[in-house]
Protein backbone atom coordinates (compact mmCIF):
# COMPACT_ATOMS: atom_id res chain seq x y z
CA UNK A 1 0.00 0.00 0.00
CA UNK A 2 1.16 3.81 -0.74
CA UNK A 3 1.25 5.59 2.21
CA UNK A 4 -0.87 8.68 1.72
CA UNK A 5 0.42 12.23 1.90
CA UNK A 6 -0.09 14.35 4.45
CA UNK A 7 -1.90 17.42 3.06
CA UNK A 8 0.16 20.66 4.49
CA UNK A 9 -1.19 23.69 5.02
CA UNK A 10 0.01 27.07 3.71
CA UNK A 11 1.84 29.18 5.63
CA UNK A 12 -0.98 32.04 5.87
CA UNK A 13 -3.18 29.43 6.71
CA UNK A 14 -1.83 29.14 10.46
CA UNK A 15 -3.41 32.58 10.97
CA UNK A 16 -6.99 30.92 10.93
CA UNK A 17 -10.02 32.36 8.57
CA UNK A 18 -12.09 35.37 8.74
CA UNK A 19 -15.63 35.39 7.07
CA UNK A 20 -16.03 38.06 4.68
CA UNK A 21 -19.99 38.34 4.52
CA UNK A 22 -21.59 35.02 4.61
CA UNK A 23 -20.67 33.61 1.71
CA UNK A 24 -16.36 34.03 1.24
CA UNK A 25 -13.93 32.88 3.89
CA UNK A 26 -10.01 33.79 3.52
CA UNK A 27 -6.98 33.42 5.37
CA UNK A 28 -6.57 36.22 8.20
CA UNK A 29 -3.22 37.46 6.37
CA UNK A 30 -3.56 39.11 3.64
CA UNK A 31 -1.92 41.04 1.01
CA UNK A 32 -1.80 44.85 -0.07
CA UNK A 33 -1.04 46.03 -3.28
CA UNK A 34 -0.61 49.38 -3.13
CA UNK A 35 3.20 49.31 -3.23
CA UNK A 36 3.66 46.97 -6.42
CA UNK A 37 3.44 50.47 -7.79
CA UNK A 38 6.14 53.36 -8.44
CA UNK A 39 7.56 55.55 -6.16
CA UNK A 40 4.72 57.96 -4.33
CA UNK A 41 2.38 54.79 -5.52
CA UNK A 42 2.54 56.66 -8.87
CA UNK A 43 2.78 55.10 -11.71
CA UNK A 44 4.51 51.36 -12.61
CA UNK A 45 7.01 49.77 -10.47
CA UNK A 46 10.68 49.97 -11.48
CA UNK A 47 10.78 46.34 -11.99
CA UNK A 48 7.69 44.75 -12.92
CA UNK A 49 8.61 41.45 -13.02
CA UNK A 50 9.48 41.53 -9.26
CA UNK A 51 6.25 42.49 -9.05
CA UNK A 52 4.74 39.81 -10.84
CA UNK A 53 6.89 37.21 -8.68
CA UNK A 54 5.64 39.04 -5.32
CA UNK A 55 2.02 38.16 -5.53
CA UNK A 56 2.88 34.82 -7.55
CA UNK A 57 4.14 33.71 -4.69
CA UNK A 58 1.75 35.65 -2.23
CA UNK A 59 -0.53 32.63 -3.95
CA UNK A 60 1.68 29.98 -3.27
CA UNK A 61 2.26 31.02 0.49
CA UNK A 62 -1.39 30.23 0.97
CA UNK A 63 -2.06 33.94 0.63
CA UNK A 64 -5.92 34.54 -0.74
CA UNK A 65 -6.91 37.88 -0.15
CA UNK A 66 -5.49 40.78 -1.77
CA UNK A 67 -6.31 44.35 -1.44
CA UNK A 68 -5.72 47.15 -4.11
CA UNK A 69 -7.29 50.40 -5.33
CA UNK A 70 -7.88 51.83 -8.89
CA UNK A 71 -6.05 54.74 -7.01
CA UNK A 72 -3.16 52.65 -6.79
CA UNK A 73 -0.77 53.59 -9.79
CA UNK A 74 -3.40 55.15 -10.52
CA UNK A 75 -4.89 51.61 -12.55
CA UNK A 76 -1.39 50.00 -11.82
CA UNK A 77 -1.98 47.69 -9.21
CA UNK A 78 -4.86 46.18 -10.54
CA UNK A 79 -3.10 45.92 -14.09
CA UNK A 80 -0.25 44.41 -12.16
CA UNK A 81 -3.10 41.86 -10.81
CA UNK A 82 -4.77 40.65 -13.49
CA UNK A 83 -1.17 40.31 -15.47
CA UNK A 84 0.12 37.96 -12.74
CA UNK A 85 -2.66 36.17 -11.59
CA UNK A 86 -5.31 35.71 -14.09
CA UNK A 87 -7.38 33.14 -14.80
CA UNK A 88 -7.66 33.53 -10.77
CA UNK A 89 -7.48 30.20 -8.85
CA UNK A 90 -10.69 29.05 -7.01
CA UNK A 91 -11.22 30.74 -3.55
CA UNK A 92 -9.12 33.72 -4.55
CA UNK A 93 -10.81 36.98 -3.02
CA UNK A 94 -9.36 40.61 -4.90
CA UNK A 95 -11.02 43.42 -3.13
CA UNK A 96 -10.36 46.98 -4.76
CA UNK A 97 -12.10 50.62 -3.41
CA UNK A 98 -13.48 53.59 -5.14
CA UNK A 99 -13.72 57.00 -4.11
CA UNK A 100 -10.19 58.22 -4.74
CA UNK A 101 -8.46 59.65 -7.50
CA UNK A 102 -4.99 60.97 -8.81
CA UNK A 103 -4.95 64.34 -10.84
CA UNK A 104 -0.95 64.15 -10.55
CA UNK A 105 1.80 62.26 -8.48
CA UNK A 106 1.40 62.92 -4.59
CA UNK A 107 -2.35 64.10 -4.90
CA UNK A 108 -5.54 62.33 -3.37
CA UNK A 109 -8.66 63.80 -3.94
CA UNK A 110 -12.30 61.98 -3.29
CA UNK A 111 -15.19 61.68 -5.45
CA UNK A 112 -17.68 59.85 -4.19
CA UNK A 113 -20.29 61.00 -7.12
CA UNK A 114 -22.42 58.29 -8.12
CA UNK A 115 -21.40 59.11 -11.72
CA UNK A 116 -17.83 58.88 -10.65
CA UNK A 117 -17.68 55.60 -8.29
CA UNK A 118 -19.92 53.55 -11.53
CA UNK A 119 -17.14 55.02 -13.66
CA UNK A 120 -14.18 53.24 -11.46
CA UNK A 121 -16.37 50.40 -10.51
CA UNK A 122 -16.59 49.42 -14.17
CA UNK A 123 -12.83 50.12 -14.98
CA UNK A 124 -11.73 47.86 -12.04
CA UNK A 125 -13.40 45.21 -13.38
CA UNK A 126 -12.21 45.87 -16.96
CA UNK A 127 -8.73 45.95 -15.42
CA UNK A 128 -8.70 43.26 -12.65
CA UNK A 129 -10.39 41.68 -16.18
CA UNK A 130 -13.47 40.39 -13.31
CA UNK A 131 -17.18 39.88 -14.30
CA UNK A 132 -18.06 40.58 -10.60
CA UNK A 133 -15.48 42.03 -7.96
CA UNK A 134 -16.36 40.33 -4.50
CA UNK A 135 -15.22 42.97 -2.13
CA UNK A 136 -15.86 46.86 -3.59
CA UNK A 137 -15.01 49.45 -0.68
CA UNK A 138 -15.69 52.84 -0.50
CA UNK A 139 -12.23 54.66 -0.32
CA UNK A 140 -13.58 57.75 1.80
CA UNK A 141 -16.38 59.95 2.28
CA UNK A 142 -17.09 62.68 -0.02
CA UNK A 143 -18.31 65.61 1.91
CA UNK A 144 -20.13 66.99 -1.62
CA UNK A 145 -21.72 63.87 -1.86
CA UNK A 146 -24.65 62.99 0.53
CA UNK A 147 -23.34 59.41 1.53
CA UNK A 148 -26.99 57.90 0.74
CA UNK A 149 -26.20 59.07 -2.41
CA UNK A 150 -22.89 57.33 -2.84
CA UNK A 151 -23.91 54.04 -1.22
CA UNK A 152 -26.65 54.16 -2.98
CA UNK A 153 -24.61 53.16 -6.22
CA UNK A 154 -22.54 50.78 -4.83
CA UNK A 155 -26.03 48.85 -3.54
CA UNK A 156 -27.32 49.48 -8.03
CA UNK A 157 -24.14 48.03 -8.83
CA UNK A 158 -24.19 45.43 -6.36
CA UNK A 159 -27.79 44.84 -7.86
CA UNK A 160 -26.72 44.33 -11.75
CA UNK A 161 -24.35 41.25 -10.35
CA UNK A 162 -21.33 44.00 -10.72
CA UNK A 163 -20.44 43.80 -6.66
CA UNK A 164 -20.79 40.63 -4.17
CA UNK A 165 -20.15 42.94 -1.29
CA UNK A 166 -20.09 46.34 -0.16
CA UNK A 167 -17.27 47.37 2.71
CA UNK A 168 -15.98 51.16 3.34
CA UNK A 169 -13.02 52.72 4.30
CA UNK A 170 -11.91 55.37 6.59
CA UNK A 171 -14.70 55.82 8.56
CA UNK A 172 -15.39 56.92 12.09
CA UNK A 173 -17.86 54.40 13.96
CA UNK A 174 -20.87 57.00 13.73
CA UNK A 175 -20.35 57.05 9.90
CA UNK A 176 -19.73 53.15 9.94
CA UNK A 177 -23.25 53.15 11.54
CA UNK A 178 -25.05 55.69 9.05
CA UNK A 179 -23.21 53.47 6.33
CA UNK A 180 -24.60 50.62 7.74
CA UNK A 181 -28.61 51.99 7.56
CA UNK A 182 -28.34 52.46 4.04
CA UNK A 183 -26.46 49.44 3.20
CA UNK A 184 -25.08 45.62 4.36
CA UNK A 185 -21.67 46.48 5.17
CA UNK A 186 -19.36 43.58 5.35
CA UNK A 187 -16.09 45.08 6.22
CA UNK A 188 -14.19 47.92 6.92
CA UNK A 189 -10.63 49.28 5.80
CA UNK A 190 -9.38 51.82 8.94
CA UNK A 191 -5.58 52.80 9.35
CA UNK A 192 -4.81 50.73 12.93
CA UNK A 193 -1.43 49.19 13.88
CA UNK A 194 0.53 48.87 17.17
CA UNK A 195 1.08 52.15 17.23
CA UNK A 196 -1.70 53.73 15.73
CA UNK A 197 -4.83 52.76 17.51
CA UNK A 198 -7.33 55.66 16.63
CA UNK A 199 -9.90 53.49 15.05
CA UNK A 200 -10.12 51.13 18.71
CA UNK A 201 -13.79 51.55 18.78
CA UNK A 202 -14.16 50.71 15.43
CA UNK A 203 -12.53 47.59 15.37
CA UNK A 204 -14.48 47.05 18.83
CA UNK A 205 -17.34 47.41 16.47
CA UNK A 206 -16.66 45.08 14.17
CA UNK A 207 -16.16 42.37 16.83
CA UNK A 208 -19.27 42.73 18.01
CA UNK A 209 -21.35 43.08 14.61
CA UNK A 210 -19.11 40.32 13.02
CA UNK A 211 -17.45 42.17 10.13
CA UNK A 212 -13.98 41.75 9.08
CA UNK A 213 -11.50 44.64 10.43
CA UNK A 214 -9.05 45.47 7.50
CA UNK A 215 -6.22 47.59 8.78
CA UNK A 216 -4.03 49.34 6.61
CA UNK A 217 -0.57 50.65 7.62
CA UNK A 218 -0.34 47.55 9.69
CA UNK A 219 3.62 47.73 9.92
CA UNK A 220 3.38 50.94 11.36
CA UNK A 221 5.18 50.13 14.40
CA UNK A 222 8.17 48.14 13.26
CA UNK A 223 10.31 48.03 9.59
CA UNK A 224 13.06 45.60 9.98
CA UNK A 225 11.94 41.52 9.84
CA UNK A 226 11.17 40.87 13.53
CA UNK A 227 9.72 44.29 14.47
CA UNK A 228 7.07 43.66 11.32
CA UNK A 229 6.23 40.05 12.51
CA UNK A 230 5.97 41.20 15.87
CA UNK A 231 3.69 43.79 14.59
CA UNK A 232 1.44 41.17 12.46
CA UNK A 233 1.39 38.74 15.17
CA UNK A 234 0.02 41.67 17.83
CA UNK A 235 -2.85 42.56 15.19
CA UNK A 236 -3.83 38.66 14.64
CA UNK A 237 -3.89 38.44 18.61
CA UNK A 238 -5.77 41.32 18.88
CA UNK A 239 -9.15 40.04 17.54
CA UNK A 240 -10.43 37.70 15.42
CA UNK A 241 -12.34 39.74 12.91
CA UNK A 242 -8.20 41.71 12.28
CA UNK A 243 -7.71 40.61 8.50
CA UNK A 244 -3.80 42.24 8.33
CA UNK A 245 -2.87 43.60 4.64
CA UNK A 246 0.87 44.16 4.98
CA UNK A 247 2.06 45.07 1.43
CA UNK A 248 5.79 44.87 -0.18
CA UNK A 249 7.38 44.70 -3.57
CA UNK A 250 9.91 42.16 -2.21
CA UNK A 251 9.80 38.65 -2.33
CA UNK A 252 11.78 37.87 0.97
CA UNK A 253 9.66 40.62 2.96
CA UNK A 254 6.81 38.87 1.86
CA UNK A 255 7.62 35.13 3.13
CA UNK A 256 9.13 37.02 6.36
CA UNK A 257 5.24 38.89 6.71
CA UNK A 258 3.48 35.60 6.09
CA UNK A 259 5.83 33.97 8.62
CA UNK A 260 4.24 36.28 11.02
CA UNK A 261 0.45 34.11 10.58
CA UNK A 262 2.38 30.92 12.92
CA UNK A 263 4.11 33.76 15.87
CA UNK A 264 2.09 33.47 18.71
CA UNK A 265 2.44 35.98 21.31
CA UNK A 266 2.88 34.69 25.03
CA UNK A 267 0.56 36.66 27.20
CA UNK A 268 3.47 38.73 29.13
CA UNK A 269 4.78 39.88 25.15
CA UNK A 270 1.36 41.14 24.78
CA UNK A 271 1.21 42.64 28.16
CA UNK A 272 4.35 44.39 26.97
CA UNK A 273 3.54 45.65 23.90
CA UNK A 274 -0.03 47.36 25.62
Amino acid sequence: MTPSIPKVSPPAAAAGSVSIGADLSVHRLGFGAMRLTGAGVWGPPADRQAALKVLRRALELGVNFIDTADSYGPDVSEEIIAEALHPYPHGLVIATKGGLTRPRAGQWERDAHPAHLRAACEGSLRRLRLDRIDLYQLHAIDPRVPLAESLGELARLQAEGKIRHIGVSNQSLAELKRSQALVSVVSVQNRYNLADRDAEDVLNYCEQQGLAFIPWFPLGAGRDASQAKSAIAWLLARSPVVLPIPGTSSVKHLEENVAAASLHLTAAELRALG
